[in-house]
């Protein structure tokens, strides 16, 4: 666990914001998402990823480390069958630190963290699906371009044959041939 920042702790003692800390973890477990300042919200997110580490280990130190901490059973017995199962391919980041404002009453930034408990997919089938998408977008802008070629010259032999059109500025074949007839006069 990170050490703590020198200075005032949140609110107190150093013993306060253990047990801060280990509320808002209890919190957060129980209700998978909580409200709080940005500040606490910080200062919770390595604590509980601490915590969800050793859920996913799920032996029994794992579990008598948590319960000095947190000293609800229930919420211990849901954070190792719930919480663990849903993160278990999860290298890390079990949380989220989403900002929402300032609060009413003293300004203060306002912040929710919550567990992200959504599957991870492997990272070769990522990889392969990239794959699939850079394989079929390449195509598409070669073939823009061939049609955008065959326009621009059915556009440019309109132009040519129709006569109501203004003079265009002579191509380079022409401008040659002209430099050509003009040298030999």
């Amino acid at each position: 666990m990170p050490t703590p920042a020198k200075g005032p702790r949140l609110g107190g003692g150093p013993a306060h914001e253990r047990l801060m800390l280990a509320n808002l973890a209890a919190a957060l477990f129980e209700h998978k998402r909580i409200t709080t300042t940005v500040t606490k919200a910080k200062r919770l997110r390595p604590y509980a990823e601490r915590l969800v580490t050793f859920a996913k280990r799920g032996d029994l130190a794992s579990r008598r480390r948590v319960l000095s901490l947190i000293s609800n059973k229930g919420i211990v017995h849901e954070l190792f069958t719930d919480i663990a199962t849903a993160v278990e391919n999860r290298d890390g980041g079990y949380t989220r630190i989403t900002k929402i404002g300032n609060r009413k009453g003293d300004n203060a930034p306002m912040a929710v963290i919550e567990l992200v408990l959504d599957p991870v997919s492997p990272k070769q089938a990522v990889v392969a699906e990239a794959e699939k998408a850079a394989a079929k977008s390449a195509p598409a802008p070669v073939e823009e371009e061939a049609v955008s070629a065959e326009s621009a010259s059915s556009a440019s032999a309109e132009s040519a044959d129709s006569p109501a059109s203004a003079p265009s500025a002579p191509s380079a074949e022409e401008a040659a041939e002209a430099s050509e007839a003009d040298e030999k006069k």
